[in-house]
């Protein structure tokens, strides 16, 4: 099934995977208003349509994975209160939609400032040897909070998340240091990206929704819990979501693991 209703995303669902690519490569796929509205339509269609298992995100083009909000268009939120302010960028990832079903980010080139957005909110993400990630609100005297408040909850050391977010387009963290750093679980060859990416998700996708689902639930919602309450909570997903296990049990091919 293949949509085109989108303006700046392709969006493709085929063997119960989810394609989303980010389409705007001429400004290097900077996100808009519009693009934010259509990514919060299309994880709300994720979430809803049982034949979806998994998504896969990726971006068009040559240079650039994501570099943030679209600076031509610049913030259009501007004119509201600013008790009534939200940025609407944290719309961009998967879990703000309530989204339990596996994402995997597949990253190339640049992946700059609010295109953290995406991977924050990310299962998987893996990259490119081309990747880099950088955050350029230092150049513009910016406060930089809500991206790397996100990559901190994912476990990005907290001198690193510092460094990344002070440094500014000067210096930019290689697909090697993220590898090192947690921010991916695999590096590969530009071209072998997105055959990797929908390989993996074949793979999720074969197995149990409604375990995956619980799997992925849990695991976020610890995030936010003290250490006994997550585990209370857990234990009640184990017991509702293992209920009819016998059913849709598969197993995929055995894959090498490579992430650190």
């Amino acid at each position: 099934m293949t949509t085109d209703e989108f303006s700046t995303l392709l969006f493709d669902v085929a063997d119960h995977v989810a394609t989303i690519t980010l389409n705007r490569p001429e400004r290097l796929n900077s996100f808009t208003r519009e693009m934010t509205e259509e990514m919060a339509s299309v994880w709300t269609r994720v979430r809803d349509d049982d034949e979806i298992h998994v998504a896969v995100l990726r971006a068009a083009g040559d240079r650039a994975f994501c570099t943030g909000i679209d600076m031509v268009e610049g913030p259009w939120w501007s004119d509201q209160s600013i008790f009534n302010q939200e940025d609407p960028g944290v719309f961009l990832g998967p879990k703000q939609h309530h989204l339990w079903k596996p994402v995997i980010a597949a990253v190339h080139g640049m992946a700059a400032g609010g295109g953290m957005y995406f991977l924050n909110e990310a299962d998987i993400v893996i990259c490119s040897e081309d990747a880099t990630f950088f955050d350029p609100h230092a150049n513009g005297g910016m406060v930089s909070a809500l991206e790397p408040i996100g990559m901190l909850r994912r476990g990005v050391p907290l001198g690193d998340v510092l460094r990344w977010a002070l440094t500014g387009n000067e210096e930019r963290i290689t697909a090697a240091t993220a590898l090192r750093l947690g921010l991916v679980t695999e590096v590969v060859p530009r071209e072998a990206l997105w055959p990797t990416a929908h390989a993996l998700a074949t793979e999720i996708a074969g197995r149990r929704p409604e375990a995956v689902q619980g799997t992925v639930r849990a695991i976020w919602e610890a995030l936010d819990q003290p250490p006994s309450q997550a585990l209370r909570h857990g234990l009640s997903y184990a017991q509702l979501g293992n209920a009819g296990r016998e059913k849709g049990i598969a197993r995929g091919p055995r894959r090498e693991q490579r992430f650190r």
